[in-house]
C-alpha cells in the first residue's frame, strides 16, 4: 500500500509540475545602505498550495513599501545588481498572489507594512512558485524591500529605491 501511495505523489507531483520533496529556504536582509538599521529574515517553505513566504523587518522606515522577488540573487550595488523583478513569462507588473501567474510577474509580492518602530510581517502563499525543482524556483534569487509603496503601476510599481536586499539560500531538502 506504501508503495501505491508513493507512486502516487510522484504521479500528481509530475503532472501538476511540483517538485518531488518540500524545500526550505531564507534571506537574510540587511540594509543596502552603509549606514542602515534594516534588517530581517524571509523564509520560504513549498507547501502543496505552492510557496509559503514568512517575512519579518526590523529597522525600516515607517510606512508601506514594495516587496519583491528579484531575478539574480547579487545584492551588491545597493541592490540593483539583483535585476528586475522575476518574471519568468514576461508578463506586465501585478500582484501575483491576487492576479496569478497568467497577469503578473512571479516576484510581485505586493507590499508590506512597517509600523513606527520600524517592524513588520508579511505572510503570504504564491501558488505554482517552490524554492527548487520547478520551472518556477526562487533559489538563487533575491528580495527586495524597497524604499515607497508598489502602487501596481506599469513597469514595475513605482516603489522606488532598493533599501533591503537578502539572496534566497536553499536551507533544507
Amino acid at each position: 500500500m506504501r508503495y501505491i501511495v508513493s507512486l502516487l505523489t510522484i504521479c500528481l507531483c509530475l503532472i501538476w509540475n511540483q517538485p518531488l520533496s518540500a524545500a526550505s529556504a531564507k534571506a537574510n536582509i540587511k540594509g543596502t545602505a552603509e549606514v542602515s538599521g534594516i534588517s530581517g529574515v524571509a523564509s520560504f517553505e513549498d507547501t502543496t498550495q505552492g510557496l509559503h513566504i514568512s517575512v519579518e523587518i526590523h529597522g525600516a522606515p515607517e510606512g508601506i513599501h514594495g516587496f519583491h522577488i528579484h531575478e539574480f540573487g547579487d545584492t551588491s550595488n545597493s541592490g540593483k545588481a539583483a535585476g528586475g523583478h522575476y518574471n519568468p513569462d514576461q508578463h506586465d507588473h501585478g500582484d501575483v498572489v491576487k492576479d496569478g501567474f497568467e497577469t503578473a510577474h512571479a516576484g510581485d509580492l505586493g507590499n508590506i507594512e512597517i509600523d513606527a518602530d520600524g517592524n513588520g510581517k508579511l505572510h503570504l502563499t504564491v501558488p505554482h512558485l517552490f524554492v527548487t525543482g520547478n520551472a518556477y524556483s526562487v533559489a538563487g534569487r533575491a528580495v527586495i524591500l524597497h524604499e515607497k509603496p508598489d502602487d501596481f503601476g506599469q513597469p514595475t510599481g513605482n516603489a522606488g529605491s532598493r533599501i533591503g536586499a537578502g539572496t534566497i539560500v536553499i536551507t533544507g531538502n
